[in-house]
């Protein structure tokens, strides 16, 4: 019997031979739920849950419907015991993937392919960036930097700009690169830096502010003495 942990190395295997370029991304949580595996495709952003002949389908309701906010295409692996049924519990745009354990290794089979759907939302897409990245799409998008606010706001001022597609496509085309070139081992780095960047603006603010009241004070006490 496989597990799920037997499942997710060979799976992304399975999906670099597929798409031929694949960024796998850690753990999401999504909504009330947390995506199995996250795959950055070419063009889309991918959820995967993972069903293993060990697992049944008591939470897979809630589930799809928290992948299809935060997805653009969506996979259910299942282990062959689920592999007659598991059309009847996710939709029909919904990609089925099945996999068994043979003597040569893991193997998987395309039951049935995936379409991209469109609610997916771009708040719940873009929540996945860290706050720097979402700064270096600001400035890709040609858009105001927003730098001393806070990353709920940008994330609405973004999908404000989403009503045109040419705008979306370009997010879109964008949003993946950021996720693609994603460097764990230099995000602590970057996190200060952009920290750090925006406490000597909010410093400096404060001390042009002092300034502005000293001087608004002295104006007043020359007044008073020349009345």
């Amino acid at each position: 019997m496989l597990y799920d942990k037997d499942i997710r190395e060979p799976l992304f295997d399975y999906f670099l031979e597929r798409y031929g370029k694949v960024r796998a991304l850690e753990e999401k949580i999504i909504g009330k739920s947390r995506a199995d595996m996250v795959f950055v495709l070419p063009d889309a952003l991918c959820g995967v849950e993972i069903k293993s002949d060990a697992d049944s389908y008591t939470r897979l309701e809630s589930q799809v419907k928290d992948y299809d906010r935060f997805f653009d295409v969506n996979y259910v692996v299942v282990g062959s015991s689920h592999g007659m049924h598991i059309s009847e519990h996710v939709p029909s745009y919904w990609g089925i993937i099945t996999v068994e354990e043979t003597e040569e290794g893991t193997d998987f089979y395309m039951l049935r392919e995936p379409e991209q759907k469109t609610g997916v939302t771009w708040p719940a897409k873009l929540s996945f960036l860290w706050r720097p990245e979402l700064a270096m799409l600001l400035e890709a998008l040609g858009l105001p930097k927003y730098r001393e606010r806070s990353k709920p706001f940008v994330i609405e001022r973004i999908t404000a700009a989403t009503g045109v597609k040419v705008m979306e496509d370009a997010l879109q085309k964008e949003y993946l690169r950021l996720l693609f070139e994603r460097d764990y081992t230099a995000i602590e780095g970057i996190i200060s830096a952009f920290k750090k960047e925006q406490s000597l603006k909010k410093a400096k603010g404060k001390v042009i502010s002092r300034r502005t009241v000293r001087s608004h004070v002295r104006r007043k006490r020359r007044a008073s003495r020349r009345i």
